[in-house]
């Protein structure tokens, strides 16, 4: 196969389909969408099997399982792709809303209005139920896009694909709106960067390395989904018995998630009384602790954190943890360390959450809530296309109102310029 070739069919065809589905109307997509979530339920099975292929190749490759989980389809994780469709289904088409109209003293309208991007490249890693979440959410927003998922996941995204584009067909749409990058040669990844003739704007998900290498070869803009260095402080005011909770979801639930928390800051008044007991919980969780100085001291068979151990994102069970003095040395601690991702607050100090939140410059800042919540679904948007710590074009989880533009349009009747 020739990848120049292929790419250029890819984003040439995407170019075309753009215009088709950016003038289709809310019905019509809706349809295309409700076939697609009928469709991956009833081919459970099918995904499963497929899955299990990536599984077993990422099994003798030696990848983690903090990596292998979130590659693994399960059957709540099927059902859970198939309900983040239907989600968006049921959430309102933005294309075409009014944002904002005047009329001026010469009688000109003026109206701005929320239109597609156009062609959406997204590229990342890993988690094959990203395939449907952003192929739904382009497709409602009204944009083509072409996707390029890791090889660590390609029979699972395949077989995704394959249910994305016989639910266009059936819904009379062209199948091209949606478009899977077969091949796992990273040189597809290099003539897709140089495609600014066709794709509007690339949406990289994955590490850091992966995000980086995109920004560097990109011709095209690019929004940046970086690292999630996430912390959660556990304020000398918080309900332990709360804050233990919380820390633990946002560590152990998932620890492989970019919104995991990666460290826990603890003030020194509650240090001792505190940290035994989610220390206990997170050890008999399999979670690594590293930690500074008072925090050996206060559990001894901790390991000591680095410099750079506090900058990382580990993606694993692995947490470091500081004994901070007060909020100003918390906030300063996240503005050094943190990716402006997802940070919480645990106290029961109103004065301590609002400083936090006003202070810490994150896409999400959470009070007395795990950081495990900065995810579309759970916002309430669907899906997501990701998580974004840009501060242009969107910041945080990506929905659809987020994978818009706007236009102007100006309605006269034969005004001129003085």
């Amino acid at each position: 196969m020739n990848i120049e070739n292929y790419i250029s069919q890819l984003v040439i065809s995407a170019k075309a389909a753009s215009r088709v589905i950016a003038a289709a109307n809310t019905t019509l997509k809706n349809t295309a969408l409700s076939y697609i979530a009928d469709d991956i339920l009833s081919a459970t099975a099918l995904l499963k099997a497929e899955n299990d292929k990536d599984i077993a190749a990422a099994q003798k490759a030696g990848l983690s399982d903090a990596i292998i989980d979130r590659l693994r389809l399960t059957d709540s994780r099927i059902k859970g792709m198939a309900d983040g469709v239907r989600q968006i289904v049921n959430l309102p088409d933005p294309i075409g809303q009014l944002l904002w109209g005047t009329v001026r003293p010469n009688g000109l309208q003026i109206q701005k209005v929320r239109v597609p991007i156009g062609v959406v490249v997204i590229i990342y890693e890993s988690r094959p139920n990203v395939t449907a979440d952003a192929a739904a959410l382009c497709l409602k927003a009204g944009n083509a896009v072409i996707l390029r998922g890791g090889k660590e996941s390609i029979h699972s995204n395949i077989a995704i694909y394959k249910i994305l584009a016989s639910a266009l067909e059936r819904a009379g749409l062209d199948k091209h709106c949606i478009q899977l990058v077969e091949v796992v040669d990273r040189e597809a990844i290099d003539y897709l960067l140089k495609a600014d003739q066709y794709v509007d704007v690339v949406i990289p998900r994955g590490g850091e390395s992966l995000i980086r290498a995109v920004v560097e070869k990109s011709t095209i803009p690019v929004i940046k989904h970086y690292k999630g260095v996430c912390h959660t402080y556990v304020d000398e005011f918080a309900n332990l018995r709360i804050a233990e909770d919380i820390c633990f979801n946002a560590k152990v639930q998932r620890p492989a998630t970019c919104n995991a928390m990666e460290t826990m800051l603890v003030h020194e008044k509650i240090a001792t009384s505190f940290l035994p007991a989610i220390a206990k919980r997170l050890q008999n969780a399999q979670v690594e602790i590293r930690g500074c100085y008072k925090t050996c001291n206060i559990l001894p068979h901790t390991k000591y954190a680095t410099d750079d151990d506090f900058y990382t994102e580990y993606l694993d069970l692995v947490l470091n943890v500081k004994i901070l003095n007060s909020l100003d040395e918390a906030i300063a601690h996240i503005t050094k360390y943190g990716s402006n991702h997802s940070d919480a607050i645990v106290t029961d100090n109103i004065h301590h959450a609002l400083r936090f939140t006003k202070e810490v410059d994150s896409a999400a800042v959470y009070v007395n809530a795990s950081t495990r919540f900065t995810d579309g679904y759970e916002f309430g948007m669907g899906a997501e296309i990701g998580i974004s710590t840009d501060k242009l074009h969107a910041r945080g989880p990506m929905g659809l109102e987020e994978l818009t533009s706007y236009k102007f349009v100006v309605l006269g009747n034969g005004q001129l310029r003085k």
